[in-house]
């Protein structure tokens, strides 16, 4: 799937008339607003959603060239590419993730991945009640929740709370239809460890939400393997400032360049010991000798 900038208006149209249907749930969902509005200029408003539930990896490319806006152009893909990986086979280590620099042929700008979800936790991340075809055992078909000794399939779709059981509580309608009152459910809490960059229920706009300049295009990868991407978490603040400035700046790409930002954001290691660390292991030192 490819979306250009400048069918924004056809794209309008079809959504209005309703030509645009959704398939059957549980699905990953690639979803666009291209002329949205914030901050009084307009916006283009992009993002993976497992608000419908979870079927295949999702990845979205930016392609900011084919805008004709040379303000776009050198927008790094470490800002814009989300990944969604929840299917264990398509999970790879850290090391070897090929979607490090997906979207963009340069070891300059590495897109920041997530690096602590094991492949087990991947493969055991939806719940019993909500997957679409849990598997069988002997007994009276009651799970022990949760019941780790039975292997789950590779593949393994999963409803969301929400898409199952159509709850106002699950959903944020009715009563629950605010940020203050709708609350993630254990199923968007598990949806957000393995997808960090997804929206896992309705009010998860912060830490799910890309935006970007209007123009450019998209690509869509369906099945892609890797690791999810933690680009939100990495770069809000630069994502920010590249709207507020409508163009990237040297401080912006010099962030983007910055390998030890992306490891100290996502884990935890900083670049070199603490003034207070190294004095601790003096301490400890002079303590042991004396």
């Amino acid at each position: 799937m490819w979306v250009n900038g400048q069918l924004t208006q056809k794209i309008a149209v079809f959504a209005a008339n309703n030509k645009f249907g959704q398939g059957a749930l549980p699905a990953t969902l690639a979803e666009f607003n291209l002329m949205g509005h914030a901050g009084g200029v307009f916006r283009t408003f992009y993002d993976i959603s497992l608000v419908d539930g979870y079927n295949i990896p999702i990845g979205i490319v930016y392609l900011g060239n084919s805008s004709g806006n040379p303000n776009l152009t050198d927008i790094p893909p470490n800002l814009t590419n989300p990944v969604c990986i929840g299917t264990a086979a398509l999970l790879t280590e850290p090391v070897d993730a090929p979607d490090a620099t997906m979207g963009f042929n340069s070891s300059l700008y590495h897109i920041p991945l997530e690096h602590t979800v094991s492949r087990r936790t991947v493969q055991d991340w939806c719940p019993w009640d909500l997957q679409l075809a849990p598997p069988e055992k002997p007994g009276d078909g009651v799970y022990p929740y949760p019941d780790d000794n039975i292997k789950r399939p590779l593949f393994d779709p999963c409803y969301s709370a929400c898409a199952k059981w159509r709850s106002p509580k699950y959903c944020c309608t009715g009563k629950y239809n605010s940020a203050s009152s709708c609350s993630r459910s254990y199923y968007s809490t598990q949806a957000k460890m393995v997808c960090p960059d997804a929206y896992s229920f309705a009010y998860d706009d912060a830490t799910s939400t890309f935006s970007l300049p209007p123009g450019g295009g998209w690509e869509v990868v369906f099945c892609p393997t890797g690791r999810s991407t933690t680009i939100l978490r990495t770069f809000g603040a630069q994502l920010n400032q590249l709207n507020q400035a409508g163009h990237m700046t040297k401080q912006i790409n010099a962030d983007a360049q910055n390998i030890t930002l992306i490891k100290i954001m996502n884990e935890g290691v900083p670049s070199r010991p603490s003034q207070v660390l190294l004095a601790f292991v003096l301490l400890l030192a002079v303590v042991c000798l004396s």
